[in-house]
């Protein structure tokens, strides 16, 4: 009877579908048993180090096996990000992802990968806590008196970001496509330079993230007018949100996801999950993302997946009214 079944079972769907069936359960059981590879796409000693590091010790012990972190940076994370599509979907290899992930697809005209196709979503990390800042020198206390300056001086206030494309480059032409102004975006390379740009005043204002940003803040050389998330930051429970402050529908969303490469098994999948957010619910290793500015998330990977989308679309529509060309 099995020679039969075996000789006529000639549907190679029907025969992956089954094998599927088969091991499914195994997989359940067994995983992990091997170190976990984690790509961080981006340079050594950047936010998205230091999270992983504070959370790896903790996710390891919950699921009984290493993480150990692979640095592939390059070609503004696609090059980590390529080789996590194209890895075995057997939860072995996973990525921490940052927000170019989100950003490239309305930046760049060909991807070697689908983002939306071709990940697993395993669950949104921390956001980080971004903010509209500006020089003292700048008349305004709100993003409103902003809004209402910049169209009295059309053109003639500029904002600094990290480079062409990035996510304070996107902030300001949200910014302007939301309001209706138009500011003048000035790219320099790196945060630091953008930053330093600021402080002596040859731009007004920028959309930075506020760890890099805070000793200025504190001495008074720099000012903070509004945070950029959808709800306040825990590290900053006074000041509203661009939207809280009249600006319907401004949200930057800034900080690091979970994946994987497509076509993991559901088990896998959950068993990753878990031990993310059960990490990120500890609560030792939730203050102190709190107090480096990173709000901790820990969203199941169907939030994750509608998140992923959202931003693409979002982002690809701002690059679009900006007459941000993909390259």
């Amino acid at each position: 009877m099995l020679r039969r079944f075996t000789t006529h079972w000639t549907n190679p769907v029907l025969l992956l579908l089954a094998s599927g069936w088969a091991i499914t359960p195994a997989v359940a059981q067994t995983f992990p048993s091997k170190v976990i590879r984690v790509i961080n796409p981006n340079q050594p000693g950047g936010n998205s180090d230091v999270i992983f590091r504070l959370l790896a010790p903790k996710m390891g012990e919950l699921l009984g096996q290493q993480l150990v972190v692979d640095y592939r940076p390059g070609a503004g994370g696609n090059i980590g990000t390529d080789m996590l599509a194209r890895s075995a979907p057997d939860g072995y290899t996973t990525m921490i992802a940052s927000s170019s992930f989100l950003t490239n697809p309305a930046l760049l005209l060909t991807l070697p990968f689908d983002t939306l196709k071709d990940f697993t979503p395993l669950g949104a990390i921390t956001d980080l806590t971004n903010a509209l800042i500006v020089h003292p020198s700048l008349p305004v206390k709100t993003p409103k008196d902003l809004i209402a300056l910049a169209k009295k001086r059309e053109g003639d206030l500029f904002f600094s970001s990290s480079g062409s494309g990035a996510v304070g480059h996107l902030a300001g032409e949200l910014l302007n496509a939301t309001a209706k102004i138009r500011m003048v975006h000035v790219p320099y390379k790196g945060a630091g330079p953008s930053v330093l740009a600021l402080i002596s005043g040859q731009v007004q204002l920028s959309f930075v993230s506020v760890p890099a940003v805070v000793n200025y803040l504190e001495t008074g050389r720099l000012r903070i007018i509004a945070q950029c998330g959808a709800k306040r930051f825990q590290s900053l429970p006074n000041l509203p949100t661009m939207q809280e402050a009249g600006v319907t529908g401004f949200v930057i969303n800034s900080g690091f996801s979970f994946l994987g490469p497509a076509g993991m098994p559901v088990a896998v999948t959950e068993k990753l999950n878990s031990a993310l957010v059960r990490t990120l619910n500890d609560p030792l290793i939730r203050k102190k993302l709190i107090d480096m500015g990173a709000d901790p998330i820990g969203s199941t990977p169907e939030e994750h997946g509608l998140f992923i989308r959202r931003e693409v679309e979002k982002w690809q529509r701002v690059a679009k009214s900006a007459g941000i060309k993909p390259e």
